[in-house]
């Protein structure tokens, strides 16, 4: 927690190579030339796995209490929140429930956007701004809305 503090979730412009080096040093896998833009949160840095060339903007909270998979060449936005657990409504305990997030190369998960435990975003797809995944993407597909619904098909250009 001390060392979250001091070097993720605060303002001060430390080098992204360094926080790979101390998430590494957690247990993380982060790939060569990933970004880590200040005032991200990372609860269990071994739960996570970041690819090569992909960028996690500030105030991301990757609340991982099971695997998230980042993919590379992937933009994680500004306040962007990845959520693994939830709790059980149906039962008087409210049991925690926990499930991974597969983020696949090539993702934009738009700023203030939510993906919900056990979510694949797959290759391509776009989570639009302040919208809420909470099943499955498709490859290429542009999503928009609480609930993310597919609202068109994502065109590359060459």
């Amino acid at each position: 927690m001390i060392v979250s503090v001091i070097f993720f979730e605060n303002k001060l412009p430390i080098p992204s190579k360094i926080k790979s080096i101390i998430l590494n040093l957690f247990g993380a896998s982060i790939s060569k030339s990933v970004v880590i833009k200040p005032n991200v949160k990372i609860k269990y840095p071994w739960n996570l796995i970041v690819g090569d060339y992909s960028w996690i903007g500030e105030y991301v909270w990757i609340d991982n209490l099971a695997k998230v998979e980042i993919g590379s060449n992937c933009c994680i936005s500004q306040g962007a929140y990845l959520l693994t657990g939830n709790h059980n409504y149906k039962k008087i305990t409210f049991d925690l429930i926990i499930s991974d997030i597969e983020i696949k190369d090539d993702v934009w998960i738009g700023a203030q956007s939510i993906v919900c435990p056990g979510v694949i975003v797959n290759k391509l797809a776009i989570l639009s701004v302040g919208s809420v995944a909470n099943k499955d993407l498709l490859e290429n597909g542009i999503y928009q809305g609480n609930p993310a619904v597919l609202k068109k098909e994502r065109v590359i250009i060459k």
